[in-house]
């Protein structure tokens, strides 16, 4: 593949990368200061190594997987370019989005270690209250904007 000369935006795989690397960070609790200090970089550059500003070398890529406890082929998963991402279907690249923002959501490793935790019937209802919430988010924008409050509908 021909690179493009003077271009500075970062690759789409970087970023990909970066983002994988975010996410586990966050999900061990671990620091950007820590993990900087464990690969022999400064925190800066791991900033930079997470947006995919900075390309990452082979054997610091080894050396943050080490202190990540992850397999390098584990922040490739279904990464841009790995399977011809342009003939998914809607819903594929729509599922594709939504992991995407999940991962770069701080809060994301927090629920994943609690939801492992809970039983089934209690995942089958936080789902349930995940949609209907996320469905009411336009009503709800409209009613802050207007100064209301949503009441549940047991309440009326």
């Amino acid at each position: 593949m021909a690179r493009k000369t003077g271009s500075k935006a970062p690759q789409p795989i970087d970023v990909y990368v970066g983002t994988r690397i975010r996410f586990r960070r966050n999900l061990l609790g671990m620091s950007q200061t820590e993990l900087a200090a464990r690969i022999g970089v400064t925190f800066q550059q791991v900033q930079k190594y997470e947006r995919g500003t900075n390309r990452i070398g082979a054997s610091r890529l080894i050396r943050i997987c080490d202190v990540l406890e992850i397999s390098p082929e584990w922040l490739f998963d279904d990464a841009p370019g790995s399977e011809n991402v342009s003939q998914r279907s809607a819903p594929a690249r729509g599922i594709d989005a939504a992991l995407a923002a999940f991962r770069m959501d701080k809060l994301a490793p927090r629920m994943l270690l609690a939801w492992n935790r809970l039983p089934i019937e209690t995942k089958h209802a936080m789902v349930a209250l995940m949609t209907a919430v996320a469905g009411a988010g336009g009503a709800m924008a409209k009613l802050q904007r207007r100064g209301g409050a949503l009441r549940p509908r047991w309440s009326r």
